[in-house]
């Protein structure tokens, strides 16, 4: 007889006190990056946050850093078994990351730098603890990526698909509509599919959970793409299949609003058995976890590892450098605009209130309500940010949860068409605004046309400053009717449309 090696799975996991003896050596140049890039990387960090605390599309990411720890901790035996090397040339990586941040923060993507952080923040893990552990480690630190409330933009894409797939639905069970974009209308009353029911926070969560749940049950990294590509396209065909059930529902209720009115609870309801439905088709495929190899972990001089976090966070800090010495360039004291706002019949005005410098606001009390007219100017070198941010402020769409955007044409008026802006809070109500951003003396031009001229403008300046003109209605509930808003939308045109001089005073103000 002889006597056999013990099974692999004999081997012991190890515990939390030998997780730390393998750490405590690489322990204080993470932690001091980890510290140092939080202070280099503190607005993305607080923007990230405040979208996590405001939107239910990202409540979500409050989990990641938990399960990106458990994640972890379910490969402790492999961590044990791993020798840490550092890898200090790997910090060179951050350089054309410090670049690709800085196109991001002059083009004023938030999205964009808060994805660079991350990525500046596993490339300090793979620089300090080595890239065997950062292989060992690759599905804990690729999950902190579900940290970016990342994925907006996919909003009017997933209301286009969902608003085509409710016509083609209502065609083929020959129900009489009429449909213009996201405008549906039936017999029995009218439905719109808004920004909330294109459902985005019903996919970014699955996509989140697919990936957990793929590297929990499987080994194969075939099956695990294969499971994530399925939690992005199943969530996205049910909510197809939602949008038209409750469309078909208010047709045999009789009544649009009956059927509307508990709509996002029937979704969240309708998406767990989805999910549940998603989970048990996974588990037949499902993988036993690889044994517990036996640890034989060893680790070198900490001398490798503090150059390596100390290169890291150098290089971090460039781009962060840089644009903060063109935004002390851009601070100027800035004269009010002092527009020319007209009040039209029946409507008072009160006096100019000077909000900050170089913004001013003018309140109409009207018969359709207060609106309140703002004018603010701007340095020519400033950051594209800070105008995105004013223009979400005066629109409302900071804290709000549903928004709906188009355009507004001004009768009788030779100027484009302004954006048009519906956003409804919880605590603030709904604010339908209609805004007018001027670049170079001109409307500016939307997407990444009118970024790259701001941008351009941060660094080389201009002879004209950017200026930001809005009108806002505001109603004291978080969603109001459509009646209500194609009143306050008509409400608005005519307001503008009647200022004899808005198109003098848009050059005035604009430098053009």
């Amino acid at each position: 007889m002889t006597a056999s090696a013990p099974a692999a799975s004999s081997v012991p996991l190890p515990s939390a006190g030998d997780l730390w003896r393998v750490f405590r050596a690489p322990a204080p140049a993470m932690i001091g990056g980890i510290l140092l890039l939080g202070l280099i990387f503190s607005r993305e960090a607080a923007a990230a946050y405040q979208v996590w605390m405001e939107s239910t599309a990202y409540s979500h990411c409050f989990f990641v850093l938990p399960i990106a720890l458990y994640l972890a901790w379910e490969r402790r035996a492999h961590i044990v078994a791993t020798p840490i090397v550092a890898f200090p040339s790997a910090a060179l990586l951050i350089a054309p990351l410090g670049i690709a941040w800085l196109v991001a923060e002059r083009l004023g993507i938030m999205e964009g730098r808060q994805l660079v952080a991350v990525t500046i923040l596993e490339v300090l893990f793979l620089a300090v603890l080595g890239w065997r552990l950062a292989i060992t480690l690759a599905a804990p630190l690729l999950y902190l990526y579900f940290l970016v409330p990342f994925g907006a933009f996919l909003t009017p894409i997933l209301q286009e698909w969902t608003a085509a797939f409710s016509v083609f639905g209502l065609e083929f069970l020959e129900i009489p509509f009429y449909a213009d974009q996201y405008l549906i209308e039936i017999p029995e009353g009218r439905f719109y599919v808004a920004e909330a029911c294109a459902g985005l926070r019903f996919l970014i969560a699955s996509i989140a959970f697919g990936a957990l749940y793929s590297c929990l049950m499987y080994r194969s990294i075939g099956r695990r793409i294969a499971f994530i590509v399925a939690s992005i396209v199943i969530p996205i065909v049910a909510n197809w299949f939602r949008a038209l059930g409750i469309v078909v529902l208010g047709h045999v209720l009789g009544s649009a609003q009956a059927a509307a009115a508990d709509h996002i609870l029937y979704g969240w309801l309708f998406f767990s058995i989805v999910t549940l439905l998603l989970i048990v088709a996974g588990l037949p495929f499902r993988q036993d976890p690889e044994p517990p190899p036996h640890p034989t972990a060893t680790t070198m001089p900490a001398g490798h590892r503090l150059p390596a976090m100390a290169m890291a966070v150098g290089l971090a800090a460039i781009g962060p450098g840089i644009s903060l010495a063109f935004d002390r360039a851009a601070q100027i004291v800035l004269a009010p605009p002092r527009f020319a706002w007209t009040a039209p019949l029946g409507c008072t005005s009160a006096a100019p209130e000077m909000v900050e410098p170089g913004k001013e606001r003018v309140r109409f009390t009207c018969p359709q309500g207060v609106l309140v007219a703002t004018a603010q100017l701007f340095s020519d070198r400033v950051n594209p940010a800070a105008v995105g941010v004013a223009r979400r402020v005066v629109n409302g769409e900071v804290g709000a949860e549903d928004i709906t955007t188009g355009s507004l044409d001004i009768p009788g008026q030779s100027v484009p068409p302004w954006r048009l802006t519906i956003a409804g809070s919880p605590t603030a109500g709904t604010t339908v605004a209609a805004s007018m951003l001027l670049i170079d003396g001109a409307p500016a031009r939307g997407g990444l046309v009118g970024r790259f001229t701001m941008a351009r403008n941060s660094i080389f300046g201009s002879p004209r400053r950017p200026a930001l003109l809005a009108v806002a209605l505001q109603f004291p509930r978080p969603q109001i009717a459509p009646e209500e808003e194609n009143l306050a939308r008509l409400f608005l045109g005519t307001f503008l449309a009647v200022q004899p001089n808005l198109e003098a005073e848009i050059r005035r103000v604009s430098g053009g």
